[in-house]
């Protein structure tokens, strides 16, 4: 299963080079009007080589074995077409383009909806007298004329971030903050620009593009559950000041080292669903998981609409058929119970409760919750309660239009799991399949970092993103406060703007520049090269009392040109500013984010760093294209 999913992420680059014994198979998918076909999954029937089409409808499967094969794309709204008889030669690379016809439920979505449009014309006339007559009823301005109703609102629902401040290390030495691997900001992100729109600006949340993508950290030494990595250089985007990275690297398991698994997926089926990047995608999005199902693993599955109802027993993983039958016959319709839906799932956990494996509900929604246990207090407490027993609980964000982004974020930090925004079937293959472990696996809970600055070095600080996972100082010490969790293999990366003893202040914002009986000195009879240490504090996923490390910063010399890892790192933090408009983004523009990213893409197995410079230029031609003014 390890190996599968291994080579299921490196075929989906199509780049690989075909071996002296091996070839490959690439060519495009189409529809039958010659149009691409993005996210049709591309597979050799009976083996494990699979690869995904792109926005061009360009597929690749690299490293097969000379031989016949059968070869099968599939893609939602359309009927699977198998091509038998692909000869696969040593060295040569087979073309092979695909053409994929409408679903006979898509033909039939098609013509109930020409119906309607055809209705639409005969009933012009009559419904513009309605209208008519009826104008002096409507809504009317000042001046007495009538005006249409307005489209149906978009409810999408975003938590305000009140940017960080720069504090002085002098009066305010600490810094206390949970870890986020949470990285749904990015490719909610990646949603708005890749549809020509800009992002809500409260919609950014930095640390979670920061967290999307993959860093060079090492992996733990001995027996310690992550890695600790800090390096310090110029920030680009203010030169006279030094950027701070702090890298947190998990232990990785191999599939087949990750305890058993007791999951219960909670799907919303209500009517809000229905959208082709809902519900549809959540089924495809589940079928992915279902795969890397191992004997010793078992699924239940819960759906709520206007009520909440059981659809699948607990189910061992052996019999993917009855769950992936399951999944297959869900609708969406009704409003939406969510309360009842979570109370249920639990129950079903708990009912089939692994002491010593991995007991987790997965929630899959728009994050509408409209009818029955529906606010946030009662959703909390519910919450709270199941992960103190052990269960925790990960969600999954989809579709457009109502998405409770706030909410689900807020349900996931308090079940012990995290959250994630899934636009696209790439997107869920790179959650369920090649950050399997990750996903499901907590390694350590509770993860709080704290970083006291010595007032000798550092004139001021400015932690860059969690904004909403800052902590008080006496946080951290204190095993009563909830904090972040971080799973096999997953990396954490934080920043701080950090303003040397010495250097000016211009740039911080007013909190500094107005000091009226103060003035921000160099303190004397400190002799040291530390300029800050980094403390954490974690615990073991089933402890109650926690771990701490300790990792002074010093530096001997000024600082050498930094890695590409950290290059990009500052990348994506700037873009960020950029897309926020913070008042601290300095001189950080789109051209400088691209200048940075281009220059330190490095390996990029999965084209991740490649995507991301595509996102920047999709930004910047939107910046181009909008009034002046209102760019980004």
């Amino acid at each position: 299963m390890y190996r599968q999913a291994l080579l299921a992420a490196l075929l989906l680059t199509g780049a690989a080079e075909p071996s002296r014994s091996t070839g490959r198979i690439e060519g495009t998918v189409r529809n039958s009007a010659g149009a691409p076909v993005a996210n049709a999954q591309v597979i050799v029937v009976g083996r494990p080589w699979t690869a995904m089409s792109d926005s061009t409808g360009h597929y690749g499967l690299a490293d097969i074995p000379t031989g016949s094969y059968t070869v099968r794309a599939s893609a939602m709204g359309y009927r699977s077409q198998d091509v038998p008889d692909v000869r696969v030669t040593a060295g040569v690379a087979t073309r092979l383009d695909l053409t994929l016809r409408p679903s006979a439920a898509e033909q039939e979505r098609r013509q109930d909806q020409a119906g309607a449009v055809a209705g639409v014309a005969k009933r012009a006339e009559a419904d513009w007298r309605a209208m008519s007559r009826d104008a002096l009823a409507a809504p009317q301005s000042a001046n007495g004329q009538w005006y249409p109703a307005a489209e149906p609102m978009n409810t999408e629902n975003y938590a305000v971030i009140e940017e960080s401040r720069f504090l002085p290390a002098g009066t305010n030495p600490r810094s206390t903050f949970s870890i986020d691997v949470d990285a749904a900001s990015y490719t909610n992100v990646r949603r708005f620009l890749t549809s020509g729109q800009r992002p809500p600006k409260d919609a950014v949340r930095i640390e979670e593009l920061l967290n999307y993508f993959r860093y060079d950290y090492p992996e733990p030494d001995g027996k310690d559950r992550f890695s600790v990595t800090t390096d310090l250089a110029v920030a680009p985007w203010a030169p006279e000041h030094r950027l701070l990275r702090i890298g947190i690297k998990g232990r990785s398991l191999r599939t087949e080292s990750v305890p058993p698994s007791n999951l219960v997926f909670l799907l919303d089926v209500s009517g809000s669903m229905q959208p082709p990047n809902k519900l549809p995608l959540v089924k495809q999005a589940f079928r992915l998981l279902v795969q890397e199902l191992r004997p010793q693993d078992r699924v239940a599955i819960v759906v709520y609409a206007g009520a909440a109802g059981l659809v699948l027993p607990s189910t061992p993983g052996t019999d993917k058929a009855t769950i992936l039958a399951a999944l297959d016959r869900l609708e969406a319709g009704g409003s939406t119970a969510g309360g009842a839906g979570l109370r249920l799932a639990y129950e079903v956990a708990k009912q089939h409760y692994d002491r010593g494996g991995n007991n987790r509900v997965i929630l899959a929604t728009d994050g509408d919750f409209n009818v029955g246990e529906s606010s946030d207090a009662a959703m909390v407490r519910l919450i709270e309660e199941r992960r103190d027993q052990g269960i925790f609980l990960t969600v999954l964000g989809f579709g457009t239009g109502n998405l409770k982004d706030s909410r689900m974020e807020q349900i996931a930090d308090k079940g012990n799991g995290h959250y994630a925004y899934v636009d696209n079937l790439n997107e869920a293959r790179r959650v369920f399949v090649r950050e399997f472990a990750g996903t499901l696996v907590t390694i350590a809970k509770d993860v709080k970092i704290q970083v006291e600055f010595n007032p000798a070095k550092v004139a001021a600080y400015r932690l860059v993103g969690y904004e909403n996972r800052a902590l008080r100082n006496e946080d951290f010490a204190d095993d009563r406060k909830d904090a972040g969790e971080l799973g096999a293999g997953h990396t954490v990366t934080a920043l701080y703007e950090i303003v040397p003893v010495g250097a000016s202040l211009e740039g911080t914002g007013g909190d500094l520049d107005d000091l009226k009986y103060q003035t921000i000195r160099p303190r004397s009879g400190l002799n040291t090269d530390e300029w800050l240490t980094v403390q954490l504090r974690y615990k073991e996923p089933d402890g109650t009392t926690s771990r701490l490390l300790t990792h002074p910063v010093r530096v001997r010399r000024p600082a050498a040109e930094p890695s590409g890892d950290f290059r990009f790192a500052a990348a994506v933090a700037a873009f960020g500013l950029v897309l926020r408009e913070s008042e601290y983004r300095g001189t950080a523009s789109l051209d400088q984010v691209l200048q940075l990213a281009r220059g330190a893409e490095g390996r990029d197995p999965d084209g991740e760093r490649a995507e991301f410079v595509r996102l920047v230029e999709s930004a910047r031609l939107l910046s181009g294209m909008e009034s002046e003014g209102g760019g980004l």
